[in-house]
């Protein structure tokens, strides 16, 4: 202890922690260090990462950063003390000096890279526990990967067969060759999400559907409005010249008012498909298309496309789909715009 200068140096199980008070560092192993309180700054940590981004994708961000740092240890010690055997008997006395729990390496082997580490009250169980939680956190084992990814100079991973979680007297990670690594599970992650997200969107685009199909039953009006810049009208029945005439007036009276980009002729419930339904279809979509609207049409039967055809129909610029549902999910999409469940 040098009292002038307030600098302090201790050495405890051949680890070595020095304290600077003119210029305020702690350092371990001589690179500086931090201290937190395990069980409420330390905690409040990984409370705020969960609640950012949730608890699947903050297990995966605290797996990864255990298994960067995990590459980070290993380097460290192949670059200062390089045999192998050193450092595996060197590493859990780091470990234990460093306030990270009883650390042993049980099993070892070079030839088949594979490795058991056992940890008794790590800081991480420690957090878990406070956070009131039942399954063993991600970072150590991330961590130690990491370090026997780096030190057999393969890709290692992890499984868990003791948890003090559990009630098992101590944790047991064993780490193995796997082709698993971080960045396959963060991509699993994002595509999950992504997939989530379609199935919400199209259960929602379904639901929506049933609704309206309910609603045309009981409108009178020809026009129902969808989602924003969005339109149907549903062509229901048999259509004569009086009945034709009439759908298309109101049509085109109605339509300015929804300032719609998109008009989706729904032709599922069109029966008798004569001379007046295709002269109709023609009409509306030449009318909308003047009034700068795009018509698409949805549900097609096979007996109207080929009546469509011999009456030189075209269709080649008319967007078309089966059903309404993908009629919708086109225009959004037009629009770059897609459902989204509301949480």
């Amino acid at each position: 202890m040098n009292v002038e200068q307030e600098k302090y140096s201790i050495k405890i199980k051949e680890s070595t922690f020095d304290w600077d008070l003119e210029e305020g560092t702690f350092k371990f192993e001589g690179d500086e260090v931090v201290l937190f309180w395990v069980n409420t700054a330390f905690k409040t940590f990984f409370d705020a990462i969960e609640e950012v981004s949730g608890s699947k994708a903050a297990s995966i961000v605290l797996e990864t950063a255990g298994y960067r740092t995990g590459e980070i240890v290993s380097a460290f010690y192949q670059k200062s003390m390089g045999d192998f055997e050193q450092i595996l008997l060197t590493l859990p006395n780091t470990y234990l000096t460093a306030g990270w729990g009883k650390t042993s390496i049980n099993i070892v082997s070079k030839e088949e890279k594979r490795a058991v580490v056992r940890i008794q009250d790590s800081w991480e169980y420690k957090v878990t526990m406070a956070q009131g939680k039942g399954e063993e956190g991600t970072f150590l084992p991330g961590h130690w990967a990491g370090v026997f990814s780096g030190l057999y100079g393969t890709s290692m991973w992890y499984q868990v067969n003791k948890s003090q979680m559990k009630g098992d007297p101590y944790t047991e990670f064993e780490f193995f060759p796997s082709s698993i690594t971080p960045q396959k599970n963060i991509h699993s992650l994002v595509n999950e999400q992504r997939q989530a997200e379609i199935e919400a969107s199209e259960k929602y685009v379904v639901e929506r559907t049933e609704q309206l199909s309910k609603i045309i039953k009981d409108i009178s009006s020809p026009i129902i409005p969808v989602l924003e810049n969005i339109v149907v009208i549903p062509l229901l029945g048999e259509y004569d010249e009086s009945r034709a005439e009439e759908l298309l007036s109101k049509t085109l009276f109605h339509l300015p008012e929804y300032k719609a980009n998109y008009l989706l002729l729904d032709l599922t419930g069109i029966s008798g498909v004569n001379e007046f339904t295709i002269d109709l279809l023609q009409k509306l979509v030449r009318s909308t298309s003047l009034l700068g609207t795009e018509a698409i049409l949805v549900g097609i039967s096979p007996e109207l496309s080929m009546k469509m055809t011999s009456a030189g129909f075209l269709l080649s610029n008319i967007p078309c789909f089966s059903t309404l549902q993908h009629g919708i999910n086109h225009a959004l999409s037009e629009e770059g715009l897609h459902i989204v469940k509301k949480s």
